[in-house]
Order: structure tokens, then C-alpha cells, then sequence
């Protein structure tokens, strides 16, 4: 079964109603490279080598590149749509004349939208009902309790309040002021 491994940080902004509230953060146990996803996906009962499965990736990543700097959206039927979204700088043009595409545009994001078909659905709320939550701190202390669903686990009362939302990059999220990850992997 999933395996969403987090641990809880104390809020310390002290400009925020949040300050001194504890919220939960995924950590993530390792980084798989798309070499070693090529491995899983060949390992799964696939006919083709990982070698064959890595070149399918391979070229699938750089099209995909490819058609979202052509300004196309790019949708993987049952996982969602990726698509580009410009950042501008903060202040922007006082008018259309003054824009300058090399002045305000501050970065070009790739960002990602999951799909929401019922049967496939893994939006935020759908893609929680399908996750186990495991403390890391308890995990690693060897102190993991199993809950109803034989589940290993040492906290069944999850606020997903706090842990919600479609954030696609690190650093930012709807929890009070505190924000994704962004931490990298941890390795166990």
C-alpha cells in the first residue's frame, strides 16, 4: 500500500495566524531518476527491456518540451494535463506600449494539472483518500503502530485540511503560511 511519509514543523512566522501551529510536510524517500523509473515500469510485468521502456521516456520527455514551447498543452490520459504559465515581474507595464516581453517577464513555469475524470480521478482530495500516512520522525525511531487497515502508522487522525491543494512546486501551498517540501529526498 501507499506509503506518504511527512513530518510535522512548528509555524515561526510571526506575521501570521498560523504562528506556533504545527503542520505536516511530505518528505519524500528518494528522487527516482528516469534510468531507475525505467526499471520499475520494466520490472512490472513489461515485455520491454528497461533499456527499450528509458528510450520511450527519454523521447517522451523532450517532445514533451518540445510542444510546450510550441504552446500546446500536453495531457496524459488518466495522470493530467501539463501546461506553461508566464510569471511577470511584480510591477508590470503601466501600458501595452511599455511591455517589454525581456523587461517583465520574470520566468516561464511548467506546471501540472491532474486528471479528474471520475474513474481516474487524482485530484488533491481523491489522490488523500488513496494515501497512508507514516510519520517520519516515529518511522525512524522504530515506534510505527499499525492502524485499522494493517497500515503501518503512529497517526490515524490526519487533518487534510493542512495538506491539501494542487501545489505543483516547492515553497508554496494553502496551510496557514507554510509551504511544500522543498527539502529534496531523504534516504532510508
Amino acid at each position: 500500500m501507499a506509503k506518504i511519509f511527512y513530518e510535522l514543523r512548528k509555524n515561526t512566522n510571526d506575521a501570521t495566524l498560523a504562528n506556533g501551529k504545527y503542520y505536516a510536510f511530505a518528505k519524500s524517500i528518494e528522487t527516482l531518476n528516469t534510468r531507475k523509473m525505467a526499471q520499475h515500469i520494466s520490472e512490472h510485468g513489461s515485455v520491454y527491456t528497461q533499456d527499450v521502456v528509458f528510450g520511450v521516456l527519454e523521447k517522451w520527455r523532450s517532445c514533451m518540451l518540445e510542444m510546450l514551447l510550441e504552446g500546446k498543452r500536453v495531457k496524459i490520459d488518466g495522470l493530467g494535463i501539463f501546461y506553461t504559465t508566464i510569471e511577470n515581474t511584480r510591477l508590470g507595464a503601466n501600458t501595452e506600449e511599455e511591455y517589454n516581453i525581456n523587461k517583465h517577464i520574470k520566468a516561464l513555469h511548467i506546471r501540472f494539472l491532474p486528471e479528474k475524470e471520475q474513474e481516474l480521478n487524482i485530484s488533491s482530495r481523491e489522490f488523500l483518500k488513496k494515501a497512508s500516512f507514516v510519520d517520519l520522525k516515529a518511522f525512524m525511531l522504530g515506534k510505527l503502530n499499525t492502524n485499522n487497515s494493517g497500515t503501518p502508522s503512529t497517526n490515524t487522525d490526519i487533518n487534510t485540511g493542512s495538506s491539501t491543494g494542487t501545489n505543483t512546486g516547492s515553497g508554496s501551498g494553502d496551510n496557514g503560511g507554510n509551504g511544500g517540501s522543498g527539502d529534496g529526498d531523504l534516504m532510508i
